[in-house]
């Protein structure tokens, strides 16, 4: 298969290096081109015809709000920024991102990123899920339909919804990071969706999750846990 082609668009030349490191690694990938300011990216995405851009927010010139506006339409923008303002994220998928990713989400993250944009889907970052779907998931107003889940696949669907990672809904739920991630894998095909945030939508949506559950919050491990890719 041709490798994905990537450019980054960032003004720190240390975030570019450390993205195209990750990206070249992978054998599906390849990093195509650098832009350290908006106009440039612009520029280079038409010139060279990435097959997804990774954009920031706050570049000299043009931001990569407009960066993506500039270009969603025909190329694959996953913003990545530091910023996780509400206001960002809504505009960045209102223009057309394929994804919005924090930088402190992890290689992993980023990987995923990229591939879910190639595959059409939208990755969003965890944390940021949570909130929108907690904010814009209205509560259920009929009486839901049997959850097609087993107890322990509703207890770790609940736990999603609420951000938890794999690790930290092991060490809750005391069973392996393996174990969680092959429930995931039946709860998304007895679901019908594609990833946690799918399963985190459906949560909120059928009222099994509900905003405060105390047993919702994530625990504190002696280790660093790693971003999901699920």
């Amino acid at each position: 298969m041709t490798p994905t082609r990537v450019l980054i668009a960032d003004d720190q030349d240390d975030v570019r290096g450390g993205f195209r490191m990750i990206l070249d690694s992978q054998p599906d990938m390849t990093v195509v081109g650098e832009a350290a300011d908006g106009i440039h990216a612009v520029d280079l995405a038409r010139t060279l015809r990435p097959d997804v851009v990774l954009a920031d927010i706050r570049m000299p010139r043009l931001d990569g709000l407009e960066v993506t506006r500039r270009l969603a339409a025909h190329t694959r923008v996953v913003v990545v920024t530091t910023f996780d303002l509400d206001d960002y994220v809504h505009a960045a998928l209102h223009h057309g991102a394929a994804g919005f990713l924090l930088k402190r989400s992890g290689p992993t993250l980023l990987i995923e990123a990229v591939r879910a944009a190639m595959a059409g889907d939208t990755l969003i970052s965890p944390q940021i899920t949570v909130r929108l779907l907690r904010h814009l998931t209205p509560p259920p107003t009929t009486t839901p339909a049997p959850s097609p889940l087993t107890p322990r696949e509703r207890d770790i669907a609940r736990l999603v919804a609420h951000g938890l990672t794999n690790a930290e809904i092991a060490v809750r739920l005391v069973i392996t990071p393996g174990t969680v991630k092959t429930h995931l894998a039946n709860v998304q095909s007895k679901l019908g969706v594609r990833n946690r945030v799918g399963i985190a939508a459906w949560s909120w949506q059928s009222g099994l999750t509900t905003p405060g559950d105390p047993s919702a919050q994530p625990p504190h491990p002696t280790q660093p846990t790693r971003p999901d890719t699920l």
